[in-house]
């Protein structure tokens, strides 16, 4: 499976950033992507403020415009994130998954929240505007099956452990670290996630702007269920391309077994 990973910059329009979207969606298609991947919040800038402001329905133009991009390029788009309105009004941060027609196969709500506070650094509390999901995500591909989770969710082993047992070869991680966690833990984590669970981790951020009151982390990410950096770029804009074989997972866990044992 090559997939796609788009890092990009939030536009200055919502229209802007989808326009950029498929542009770019074309682009990763002539170079042979059969997945694309957005960041993390991809058309909204990273502010609580701005969730309400940007959030739509499931039926609303971003989903429709998303669907449409899938379509035309006959490829799986993995949507990053947008704020999502349901029909009682709550908000989320929510993946959408797209097939090769352009079908929605899933959407994802991240279920961690990112509240944090960190002395001297970056403060963020999601809650303030935001529910949280309550699942994790596995949805099927013709490759096999694939996890998606957003950002802080990557800190909690257990949902991995879920994907993993439902048979998830791949977890897709849009995200938006930022400069205080980002050189900490953004490289630890995926490496330590693909480690684990034995697949392989993709991380999809937003490329750093200077002028936005959330600067982004950048350095999206492959790695391998080695634990080995596969390809990351920079805080620039850029795609990175990668063909992933599975193989390699059933290798992994073959070679070092990591089952519960039966007690």
């Amino acid at each position: 499976m090559k997939i796609s990973v788009i890092q990009m910059r939030v536009r200055r329009t919502k229209e802007e950033s989808i326009r950029e979207v498929a542009r770019k969606g074309r682009k990763a298609t002539r170079l042979g992507a059969d997945v694309v991947v957005l960041p993390e919040m991809f058309s909204c800038p990273y502010e609580t403020s701005n969730f309400p402001v940007y959030a739509e329905g499931a039926d609303g133009e971003t989903v429709k415009r998303l669907s449409e991009i899938a379509g035309e390029n006959r490829i799986y788009l993995i949507g990053g994130s947008i704020p999502e309105r349901d029909e009682n009004g709550n908000l989320y941060n929510t993946s959408f998954v797209f097939d090769r027609e352009g079908k929605l196969l899933t959407r994802h709500r991240k279920v961690h929240l990112f509240d944090i506070a960190i002395q001297g650094g970056q403060s963020f509390k999601e809650s303030d505007t935001l529910s949280p999901g309550s699942s994790a995500t596995v949805f099927p591909t013709e490759f096999g099956p694939m996890g998606l989770c957003i950002c802080f969710d990557i800190r909690f082993p257990e949902l991995f452990r879920e994907m993993e047992e439902r048979g998830a070869l791949a977890v897709f991680c849009p995200a938006a670290f930022n400069r205080t966690t980002g050189p900490r833990h953004w490289e630890l984590l995926f490496r330590a996630r693909a480690v684990d669970y034995q697949l392989f981790t993709i991380g999809a951020a937003p490329a750093a702007d200077e002028g936005a009151p959330y600067i982004s982390y950048g350095h999206s990410i492959i790695v391998s269920p080695w634990g080995e950096v596969l390809s990351q770029a920079g805080e620039e804009e850029c795609i990175l391309m990668k063909d992933l074989d599975f193989s390699e997972v059933e290798a992994v866990r073959r070679q070092i077994p990591l089952s519960p044992p039966v007690w």
